[in-house]
């Protein structure tokens, strides 16, 4: 459950943060950074040296400049992959082509979702545009392809060696799944269902934000005037999952659920699509398509996987519904059975109930400032990894409240930089999530290029009296964002194809979620859980409830993501006839509360875009983490010689080695899907 965020405290605790300046003092830099409240910067005599301190976007112009040097670029670079006399490795020249796209792209993509400039926004997503025309040119290229390819079959006119051999096989996955392989004219008819592809993504995820509409005379009278009307019509804009009301939860979540042609169309349009994409290169299906390269590699084995998380997990499933009834009947409720619109609310009240204290009170042990130390001294124990603030320069960053930090090392080596967008503000989007603007690898010359990367987070802004206070939920989001940050600061591949979190996506969550291990871990939380005012450390007693509310119910939301993982893959499997009616059927065999009839819960799952067929990668994911946690660091979370062990076999690797190699690598030896799904049963998960 997405917890409230903290928007005030009370007089007391607005006047003592100013007031009190001994404890204040005794912060470390880090920590009195961000619990300071950030000012714009009056510096008008400086130099602009652009955003990310590229020079060129000191104007959103810039952009222009950008893409037009990087045609340049590209066409020298693809001239001299067809030649037939190189002096470097194809596959060398094929990732400095893939660098040269995705510094701009890359960056293009993160500037037009949150710069707060209109101008900026336009123009980086006008340069997104015109590089994806360029993309498609490269994608259809079957001159670069088959030098690939020969390259690959007949070996290079250079020496090489496995990790050259691995990338340019990517390389040559990523032309195939885009059909350059093919006769002209079923290239074509790639092109026009990779096209409607996107068309329909775009519109599903469009509809998402569409609220449900229903007329007010169909509510009970005595919520008539609950909800945001438009005339006689109801405007649902949520399911009002954290409503303390069960009839006002119940109207909503029918009415938010209830079935949309035009969503429905675009759906079963995406699906349609995709089915046939897949099968025009060569795949039964769009799921067998996504599988590839993954670490479970088809969608009978990830089947085989969800099949038996279901049948280990539904015992304890079972107890977390008992335990959740009992709640909703201490509540006052005559109901006698659970329904889904009481899941999220009354699974929140049990862990409050653990918790035994108001979240109010918990949060001014929980700054932003503190948590940033936190994570520095987690890293420094794991890694030997600082994390040193440095000053912005001018139009360097999209808006004055983004911090910038250096990770460096114990020789004072820079690894990379993060750019840390933390706090609300009007037309930010509300996603936590983490943006790759430079992947780290080894450039011609021998030097580092170092990786950036930019962490967005919605956390109410630093007060002049007071500083940016975290509820548990927001600490979780924190630590997550920041191992996938990690994941790509600490990546030191030869290629930045196969940089950090660009590996596989089975395996991309491992970092992320381990963070939250050691969040809900009661020795690290002792290690920077103070009050911010007077740096009193939070009882070790309420630290260890904190803990426990974690771990509550959670064979519930393993039932559920495993319920979700289901569905996308049967979506995937074939052309469904009626996407409600799989719905109500995957449901009903991997859910215990029953289906809502008459509802269309897909039409609000965003996640079958993103995650198309390969949503069950977070499950599995999270049993890697589980197993790395209880195998490394459940008994001692700040060892260094193991963080060593995940840093340099896992982190440093990123996608360079197949997802199976780097587990076993971690784990010394090759876990069955059994041993995985073990890992996940409730008493292990945090």
């Amino acid at each position: 459950m997405r917890l409230k965020t903290i928007k005030f405290l009370t007089k007391a605790h607005r006047s003592a943060y100013y007031l009190d300046r001994r404890y204040v003092s005794k912060l470390s830099p880090l920590a009195q950074i961000f619990n300071t409240k950030p000012t714009p910067s009056r510096s008008f005599k400086l130099a602009n040296v652009g955003l990310f301190q590229v020079p060129d976007l000191s104007s959103p112009e810039g952009f222009y400049v950008l893409q037009e040097n990087a045609t340049v670029q590209i066409e020298k670079l693809v001239k001299e992959i067809i030649k037939k006399q190189r002096s470097r490795k194809l596959v060398v020249i094929f990732d400095e082509l893939s660098n040269c796209i995705c510094k701009v792209a890359d960056l293009a993509d993160c500037v037009q979702t949150i710069h707060p400039c209109t101008k900026f926004a336009t123009a980086a997503e006008d340069c997104r545009y015109r590089l994806s025309g360029l993309i498609e040119e490269l994608n259809t290229n079957t001159d670069i392809y088959d030098a690939l390819k020969r390259v690959i079959e007949e070996g290079d006119i250079i020496q090489t060696d496995d990790i050259d051999h691995r990338v340019a096989e990517l390389f040559l996955s990523d032309f195939e799944q885009s059909g350059i392989h093919l006769p002209e004219e079923k290239r074509k008819k790639f092109v026009r269902l990779n096209e409607a592809i996107m068309v329909s993504e775009r519109l599903f995820l469009q509809g998402l934000e569409n609220p449900s509409v229903c007329l007010k005379s169909n509510l009970p009278d005595h919520l008539k005037n609950v909800f945001s009307l438009d005339g006689d019509n109801v405007m649902m804009f949520s399911s009002y999952s954290e409503h303390y009301n069960d009839d006002v939860r119940e109207a909503a979540y029918k009415v938010y659920h209830q079935p949309d042609k035009t969503q429905l169309k675009r759906l079963d349009h995406l699906l349609y699509n995709r089915h046939q994409l897949a099968q025009l290169v060569g795949f039964p299906s769009y799921g067998h398509r996504a599988a590839r390269g993954t670490m479970l590699a088809t969608p009978e084995k990830i089947m085989e996987f969800l099949d038996l998380v279901s049948a280990k997990v539904k015992p304890s499933a079972a107890e977390d519904y008992q335990k959740i009834l009992e709640l909703k009947r201490q509540s006052g409720s005559k109901d006698k059975k659970l329904s889904h619109w009481d899941l999220s609310y009354y699974s929140a009240v049990g862990r409050q109930t653990v918790l035994d204290i108001d979240v109010n009170q918990l949060a001014p042990y929980f700054s932003i400032g503190t948590c940033m130390d936190g994570l520095n001294n987690l890293v420094q124990s794991l890694y030997g990894v600082t994390l040193k603030h440095v000053e912005i320069g001018k139009g360097e960053t999209w808006n004055f409240d983004v911090y910038k930090l250096e990770v460096i090392d114990e020789q004072n080596n820079i690894l990379g930089y993060i750019y840390c967008d933390f706090f609300e503000r009007v037309s930010k989007p509300n996603q936590d999530c983490h943006y790759t603007i430079q992947g780290g690898c080894l450039r011609s010359d021998g030097t580092d290029q170092l990786p950036v990367v930019v962490l967005q987070l919605n956390l109410p802004s630093p007060h002049s009296t007071y500083p940016c206070l975290l509820t548990p939920h927001m600490l979780n989001n924190l630590f997550h964002e920041f191992g996938h940050a990690m994941h790509s600061v600490l990546g030191r591949t030869r290629y930045q194809h196969v940089t950090g979190t660009r590996c596989s996506t089975d395996i991309a969550e491992v970092p992320s979620i381990l963070m939250e291990y050691f969040m809900s871990d009661p020795q690290v939380l002792s290690t920077f859980a103070r009050h911010y005012k007077t740096g009193e450390k939070l009882d070790s007693n309420i630290i260890q409830k904190l803990c426990d509310s974690k771990s509550l119910f959670s064979g519930y939301e393993t039932q559920l993501q495993v319920f979700y993982s289901a569905l996308d893959q049967v979506y995937h499997s074939q052309i469904p006839s009626d996407t409600t009616k799989v719905l109500a059927e995957v449901h009903t065999k991997y859910f215990d509360i029953p289906y809502v009839e008459g509802t269309a819960w897909q039409l609000r799952f965003g996640h079958l875009v993103g995650y198309g067929a390969k949503y069950y990668s977070y499950l599995l994911s999270k049993a890697i983490a589980s197993t790395i946690w209880n195998k490394y660091f459940e008994k001692d979370p700040l060892n260094r010689s193991m963080g060593e062990k995940f840093r340099y076999n896992f982190l440093a690797h990123g996608g360079g080695q197949p997802s199976k190699d780097l587990v076993q690598g971690m784990l010394n030896e090759t876990p069955t899907i059994e041993t995985l799904v073990d890992s996940l049963v409730p008493d292990k998960t945090p």
